[in-house]
């Protein structure tokens, strides 16, 4: 197998694992065994567990961030595709493995010193917060820098807590209650 593709197994492996099982119930063993690898291989591409969990956070992220680019586009512009986050995460939360919010999960797992893991988190969030400004600024016309500013962070904590709360409850009204209270705030 190839240097990348043996590299991208790992990657896609200890995805999977660290997702549905949690960054401390994930070992480096159980990461070798799926991913049909030698510890030696392991490490040859990772120096350590901390450096396979920001990858899992990158590529899951990366994912993501293209995935709910390419979902919002498809709405109708104005208030209905800022709104369309709301039916991308009801999608994501009816698919069969949905666990939460993968930077929550961690985050809720690692020391606050783990600055590395921590920084890679909010900087993602961050990526979601600017994604939902440009919605905001494309899609709501008259608004200021700052209102914009605002309003993308108040989608954002209605976005963030209804995917936490849909996890909890294992229902989706926390999802549908988010996008209406969404649509009170961007009238």
């Amino acid at each position: 197998m190839k240097h990348s593709k043996i590299k991208q197994t790992i990657i896609e492996t200890a995805s999977d694992l660290f997702y549905k099982n949690g960054y401390n119930l994930t070992g480096i063993n159980e990461i070798i065994k799926e991913a049909g690898i030698a510890k030696a291989t392991l490490y040859s591409h990772f120096k350590s567990k901390d450096d396979i969990c920001i990858a899992y956070l990158q590529h899951k992220n990366s994912t993501f961030l293209i995935n709910i680019k390419d979902f919002t586009k498809k709405a109708t512009k104005g208030k209905k595709q800022i709104l369309a986050l709301f039916d991308f995460l009801s999608d994501f939360f009816v698919a069969k493995d949905f666990n939460g919010c993968w930077c929550i999960n961690t985050v809720s797992e690692i020391p606050r010193e783990n600055t590395r893991i921590l920084e890679e988190i909010q900087k993602q969030k961050n990526q979601l917060i600017f994604f939902i400004e440009e919605l905001v600024e494309t899609n709501l016309k008259k608004r200021t820098p700052k209102q914009i500013k605002v309003l993308a962070r108040q989608i954002y904590l209605l976005y963030e807590s209804a995917v936490a709360e849909a996890h909890l409850h294992s229902e989706k009204w926390p999802i549908d209650s988010a996008k209406k209270i969404c649509e009170k705030v961007i009238s």
